[in-house]
């Protein structure tokens, strides 16, 4: 398996084409704008202007798109990745979408021929760069390690998380402990700040003990600076929240901190901060 359709190629897409290239493989891409990806063009991905043609001779298909509806659109429109891809071809969603949708792909593709897996990340965009992502895989386990080589170039903690959908399960699982602990660091440095303390020393003093988080080494010095330029965009994040408290509640569960995070969420996405990063929920707290 050497030749890579990916189709969507964001802030964290950018990266992990990048490493799939450094790791041999022949990447073909296809975004909505060009101008978007032309530094990846220019690293050596071959860009395409249709679905179809991108995905032309690929034996695998990736997409990493940004929200559900667009996940449907480049699988299911006319032309697009179930009528266009090669036949037997690996097709692995790495967005984040519904657990539902990603079984409606999986019966979809695998009765046309197709290979599905469901295999959304986590590590954020220094995880990305760095090809240290975490992969949560769905799907069938003979199709997951066929695309072990693939994901290698892409992260270091990669897991079968059991059927399709299950990928998407375990990143909601993900998207609900990041929505706490995020949560959980704004408000002790809006408490620090109201008493007082230097928010320096005290992220130094708090990272090493019980309290300390992945959040608080990626974010604390960020949210302390005003920094809210997007690893990964608030936006995108009350998709994922939404998605997993919806899923919650068809299980009949109560996420009460889930839903107050998201609802706070809502409004600064209200108030037209959907494009900075996730530490900007410091705004809520008048940061």
């Amino acid at each position: 398996m050497k030749k890579i359709a990916w189709i969507g190629v964001g802030i964290m897409g950018k990266s992990m084409v990048r490493n799939l290239m450094k790791a041999g493989f022949e990447l073909h891409i296809y975004a909505r704008t060009r101008a978007k990806v032309e530094e990846v063009i220019t690293d050596g991905a071959m860009f395409h202007d249709t679905i179809a043609d991108c995905v032309k001779g690929c034996e695998a298909v990736v997409t990493m798109v940004g929200y559900p509806k667009d996940v449907e659109e480049v699988y299911f429109s006319p032309g697009a990745i179930l009528e266009a891809a090669e036949p037997g071809a690996l097709l692995i969603d790495m967005t984040t979408t519904s657990p539902a949708l990603a079984e409606k792909l999986y019966a979809e593709g695998k009765e046309r021929g197709y290979r599905v897996v469901d295999a959304p990340v986590t590590g954020g965009d220094t995880g990305a760069k760095n090809g240290t992502l975490s992969i949560l895989v769905g799907g069938d386990k003979e199709d997951y390690e066929t695309c072990m080589p693939l994901f290698q170039a892409m992260g270091t903690n990669i897991n079968y998380q059991g059927e399709a959908g299950c990928g998407q399960h375990a990143k909601m699982a993900n998207q609900i402990m990041i929505a706490g602990t995020l949560s959980g660091v704004c408000e002790a440095l809006t408490y620090a700040k109201a008493k007082g303390l230097d928010l320096h020393v005290l992220i130094d003093s708090l990272a090493t003990g019980a309290a300390g988080s992945k959040q608080l080494d990626a974010f604390g010095e960020k949210i302390v600076a005003g920094d809210y330029a997007p690893g990964f965009f608030l936006k995108h994040f009350v998709k994922d929240m939404g998605l997993a408290l919806e899923e919650a509640r068809a299980s009949g569960l109560s996420l009460d901190v889930l839903a107050q995070v998201l609802q706070n969420y809502r409004v600064l996405e209200g108030e037209g901060f959907g494009d900075l990063g996730t530490q900007a929920l410091i705004k809520h707290y008048g940061g």
